[in-house]
């Protein structure tokens, strides 16, 4: 909570533990201290295969809060982890990031099954405000899911703007 970035490197050593829940929140304590030398770890963890979905969430959580852009495209790939809520916080780090390079895998991300999922991508897609998300979240519009619809209509009010 004091954020004092001494506690940086304990921390990294702390995602080595074998408790999941001190993983957890050794990765959320690196995300709000901010410290770059977090990234390349808290990539680690999120390209763990092995490590329970709870962590990664937690670690694309503080991938987006950090905002490197080293860690764009390790959440390009957590987009199609097995679990949403990675897949979620995933986007949503993308949408801090604002890297145009989300764009297309956030597009693909809007076919996700889950509606979760998909209303975070169309937030991430508003706060990137590329044009070529523009067709897409037209799309969106007719999103069987009532919360992604609205969603998808605020994001293209601030992409397009009130022109329309």
């Amino acid at each position: 909570e004091i954020k004092d970035r001494r506690a940086v490197e304990p921390l990294i050593g702390l995602l080595k533990d074998k408790d999941p829940l001190i993983r957890r929140h050794a990765v959320k304590a690196l995300g709000k201290i901010g410290d770059s030398r977090g990234v390349t770890p808290l990539i680690g963890v999120l390209n763990d295969r092995s490590e329970q979905p709870h962590v990664k969430m937690t670690a694309a959580e503080a991938l987006g809060r950090i905002g490197e852009q080293q860690a764009v495209e390790p959440l390009i790939g957590a987009l199609k982890d097995t679990h949403w809520t990675v897949r979620s916080e995933a986007a949503k780090a993308l949408g801090k990031i604002r890297d145009s390079r989300a764009v297309s895998p956030l597009v693909l991300a809007l076919q996700d099954k889950d509606p979760s999922v998909r209303g975070h991508v169309v937030d991430a897609l508003r706060e990137i405000r590329d044009p070529r998300a523009e067709e897409p979240l037209r799309s969106a519009l007719k999103d069987g899911d009532k919360n992604v619809r609205k969603r998808a209509e605020q994001a293209l009010t601030k992409i397009v703007g009130n022109s329309e």
